[in-house]
């Protein structure tokens, strides 16, 4: 039986919202370093920036005609900036030092996402957003209405590491249950991980509870339970076929799907769009949000023989739940996942609530040689995305699922709508070309097609307004 620690939280009553206390469980043994971590795990992090020199500084001599014509150059110059716009003062000084996409980008909730660079529009008494932002693509977003709030290159197809999990687990976690299901892993299940894997320490011919298998891969990311479940599935070619047909099924069109794990893979590529679109989903799932939010657990460890099977800690990589050396545990945190590989670089997608918003942001590849920086950019968008609550006019949407506009699943309501804005529509039309039958004026006809048109308007208004259902998010954790 597995022991799980998750952020210590208030409840409020009179909400029912959750409110996040700064602490999360520390390890349990050794003096607690800042962030949560362990002295006996603390790594020296290098400083940013280069060493200051020890020699010092020396000026060349300026003979006095340079002098002149630099001072002239000088003043020159000053006056060309004086008189420059002021968006290029305010333009990141970073900007044009970062890789950029090399192609249109998708337009997929609205066109403004489809543009290269930075997109936000700044109301009266909004914050800038944060300085030295370095990742090529990021996106902050209203986790429950959908909306935009900033965005940069968030359509960019690039390689997404672990955080495509996400999307492993939104499409395989509800068809592997009840999770108490135990499996006995073999050697071949084991085969196909990647050399160089992030790893759990899943041995063949143990067994483990789907349970097990599922914190193996929230919380240390691990490829080889990502592999087993795969295998329980009906093998890795049909859980990656699955999660295209899923991607798709979201309209995260960015995606393409290679391997269920993440692993770096030709054609692997996802985008700070699509990767919150599989967050916001996967969010719906009460055991999605069990795992994603799950600090510390026991894992099952090796059978011994003739000894009792014992168990080990391990802990949530996501460093604003569980903390690091630089890095504190950010307040209202839920989730949702971290990666990593070469050539993606850092990626990370998480949730957080605070004051009754429920914001979702993506960062993918800091270019920062800032230790965490993938983690302490993500705090920064959040913090700016809390504090621009409406401050702002979004920029797009996160688009509801494809479903949603065919009466299947959460889309039922959505088409009930339009329904009945059809029918209202249908009654005035009939009622007008009975008053026609009757002699009376083609004004009253006139209104009766404005009648019906006005209820097809207003139920398209419904459906643009409502929030798309997010049950429970980050409201009810569950239980220890």
């Amino acid at each position: 039986m597995n022991q799980l620690h998750t952020p210590k939280a208030s409840r409020n009553q009179e909400t029912g919202r959750l409110s996040f206390m700064d602490s999360v469980s520390p390890p349990p043994f050794g003096p607690v370093a800042r962030g949560g971590l362990s002295r006996r795990y603390a790594r020296r992090v290098r400083p940013s920036g280069s060493p200051s020199s020890s020699s010092p500084c020396t000026f060349p001599t300026v003979p006095a005609l340079k002098k002149t014509v630099l001072t002239v150059l000088s003043a020159a110059l000053l006056s060309v900036c004086v008189v420059s716009p002021a968006v290029a003062a305010d333009k990141d000084k970073t900007d044009d030092q970062q890789p950029k996409p090399t192609g249109p980008m998708s337009t997929v909730g609205g066109k403004q996402l489809g543009r290269i660079g930075t997109q936000v529009n700044l109301g009266a008494g909004a914050p800038v957003l944060p300085k030295d932002l370095t990742a090529r693509s990021w996106i902050v977003a209203d986790a429950e209405n959908g909306q935009v709030l900033a965005a940069h290159n968030s359509h960019w197809r690039l390689p997404p590491a672990s955080t495509l999990k996400m999307l492993f687990a939104d499409t395989v976690l509800p068809t592997l249950q009840p999770k108490t299901m135990t499996h006995m892993v073999t050697e071949e299940e084991l085969a196909g991980v990647g050399e160089g894997s992030s790893l759990v320490g899943i041995k063949e011919d143990h067994a483990y509870t789907v349970h097990d298998l599922w914190l193996g891969v929230f919380l240390r990311s691990g490829n080889d339970a990502v592999h087993v479940l795969s295998s329980m599935f009906g093998g890795v070619p049909a859980t990656v076929a699955a999660m295209q047909r899923h991607a798709e099924e979201l309209q995260a069109l960015d995606t393409t799907v290679v391997s269920p794990d993440g692993y770096d893979a030709p054609n692997q590529v996802s985008s700070a769009y699509d990767l919150t679109l599989f967050a916001r989903s996967g969010l719906q799932k009460a055991d999605f949000r069990e795992y994603s939010a799950t600090a510390t657990a026991e894992f099952p460890g090796e059978q011994k023989k003739g000894k009792k099977r014992t168990s080990f800690e391990i802990q949530n990589t996501n460093r604003l739940i569980t903390g690091d050396i630089g890095v504190d545990p950010y307040k209202g945190i839920a989730g949702v996942k971290n990666g990593y590989t070469t050539h993606a670089g850092n990626t990370f997608t998480g949730v957080a609530e605070r004051n009754g918003k429920v914001l979702l942001v993506t960062v993918m590849n800091p270019s920062s040689e800032e230790s965490h920086a993938v983690y302490k950019e993500a705090a920064s968008l959040l913090d700016w995305g809390f504090a621009s609550s409406g401050k702002v006019t979004p920029v797009g949407e996160l688009v509801p699922p494809k479903s949603a506009a065919t009466g299947t699943g959460k889309g039922a309501e959505q088409e009930g709508a339009a329904n009945a804005g059809k029918a209202g529509a249908g009654k005035k039309q009939k009622a007008a070309a009975a008053t026609a039958a009757t002699g009376t004026s083609g004004v009253w006809t006139a209104l009766s097609i404005v009648g019906g048109l006005l209820v097809v308007l207003g139920a398209g208004v419904f459906l643009v307004n409502r929030r798309w259902p997010l049950p429970d998010l980050v409201r009810r954790l569950p239980r220890r």
